[in-house]
């Protein structure tokens, strides 16, 4: 399998100019010779090395910057999730209470304090325990999304890839055919030269050899929109030459076991991960009817001395605080109805993937079995027949029993069958490149 890496060749000096006399040993230390030699046979087994499928798709994931941003959400918000479980922190309070305003003296007065105090809070119920989990389930699906995405960028790098082949397979074909046009165009100019046709006819070869030019070069230019589409995902390897082989792609399940499979599919794993967010919000929801509270300890320090002379004895207050949810109509049963219509909505929205994942499985199951049909259609007599008619048409053209009208439409309709073929081969791949995507595993 071809590993794609961008290796410098080794400049040497000797390689400058015309001058092709020996330099001395010392120009090149021995200790270098063989990481150059190295160096230089790794070049030349990569210049070899064709570009294939199952490469490409390598390269994509190897550093896809969409894949590593979920997986970064997904550690985020797992980060998250252990903060959200965590207690408020604590409050410190202080203070200066009771100073007498006419002299600010903080001796004369015996209510004055210096307070210094700690506060607890403690959410309503278990707030913080569907908090926690309400994150972890939002990571789970974030997790999910990495998946789906990983397994997006291998579907449609497979698919560009096919296309790719196609243009490159067919520009191979045409310039395989052109050498029959041509011959053509030779035979139709002897036949001219002897009487036996007309000068349409060599009028005609020759416009046929040009319209077959005309499509090379359009073919080419999509070959060079293909290769361009596919360097999005690994870069100036797309530019390698594309491996004369068919793809080939794992092997498919029966339908029913594809069908079987969807639920465990990471798009509907995201929405199962949403919906239980959703659900942990509705038990959040739910724990605002519980009084939340809070706890708190203070030192009070007096100053001055009491009428006997003594000093005044410090003191210390512990307060317990409690919520009173008294009024629910407008907050808290608010909220719990809004939380459960969203966990509805999500629900919905799972169904409704769900659905669309069945009708495209439906879809392209389907498109893959008649495309096989057809494939073997062709592979047993279409091929043949275009071959065995174009042979037979060239013969009785020779003959002069055949017109020229009757030749050229039997060597183009070869030519369309083998594109055709071509065509159907990689359309049934890009059908199971699509079946795969919905259940195969993950990258």
């Amino acid at each position: 399998m071809f590993h794609y890496r961008r290796i410098t060749r080794p400049r040497c000096a000797h390689t400058r100019g015309t001058d092709t006399r020996q330099r001395p040993a010392t120009k090149l230390p021995g200790q270098l010779t063989l990481p150059i030699l190295l160096t230089l046979l790794l070049v030349a087994g990569h210049s070899h090395a064709d570009l294939d499928i199952d490469e490409s798709v390598r390269l994509a994931l190897l550093d896809d910057p969409v894949i590593a941003a979920s997986r970064a959400r997904s550690q985020a918000l797992s980060e998250a999730a252990i903060a959200d479980g965590q207690l408020p922190d604590p409050k410190l309070k202080t203070g200066l209470y009771n100073v007498p305003l006419d002299d600010f003296d903080l001796r004369e007065d015996p209510a004055t304090q210096l307070r210094l105090g700690i506060e607890q809070s403690f959410p309503r119920g278990d707030t913080l325990q569907y908090r926690q989990r309400q994150s972890e389930w939002l990571a789970t699906a974030m997790q999910a999304m990495s998946e789906m995405a990983a397994r997006k960028v291998e579907r449609d790098v497979r698919k560009q890839f096919l296309e790719l082949y196609y243009q490159v397979q067919a520009d191979s074909i045409i310039t395989k055919s052109r050498g029959l046009f041509a011959q053509l165009v030779d035979i139709t100019q002897s036949q001219y030269a002897t009487g036996r046709v007309s000068q349409q006819d060599v009028l005609n070869a020759s416009l046929e050899l040009s319209r077959l030019d005309d499509r090379t070069t359009r073919i080419r230019s999509e070959e060079d929109q293909q290769r361009a589409a596919l360097g999005k995902w690994i870069g100036e390897a797309a530019r390698l030459p594309v491996s004369s082989r068919f793809p080939t792609l794992p092997a498919l399940s029966p339908k029913d076991e594809l069908l079987a499979s969807l639920p465990e599919h990471p798009e509907i794993r995201v929405e199962t991960a949403r919906l239980q967010a959703e659900n942990q919000n509705i038990n959040i929801a739910r724990e605002q009817y519980k009084p939340g509270w809070s706890a708190g300890i203070e030192y009070r320090k007096r100053f001055g001395d009491d009428p006997g002379g003594d000093s005044r004895s410090d003191m210390m207050a512990a307060m317990v605080t409690v919520d009173l949810p008294l009024f629910t109509a407008n907050r808290q049963d608010r909220r719990l109805a809004a939380s459960v219509q969203e966990a509805s909505a999500v629900e919905l929205n799972r169904d409704d993937r769900m659905r669309e994942l069945q009708q495209q499985l439906d879809s392209d199951y389907a498109n893959w079995q008649r495309l096989g049909e057809r494939a073997s259609l062709y592979e047993s007599r279409l091929l043949h027949e275009a071959t065995a008619n174009a042979q037979a048409s060239l013969k009785a053209y020779q003959s002069g029993v055949t017109e020229f009208t009757t030749l050229m439409r039997a060597r183009i309709a070869d030519l369309e069958v083998r594109l055709n073929e071509l065509r159907i081969g990689v359309d049934r791949a890009k059908a199971q490149a699509n079946l795969l995507y919905l259940a195969g595993a993950t990258p």
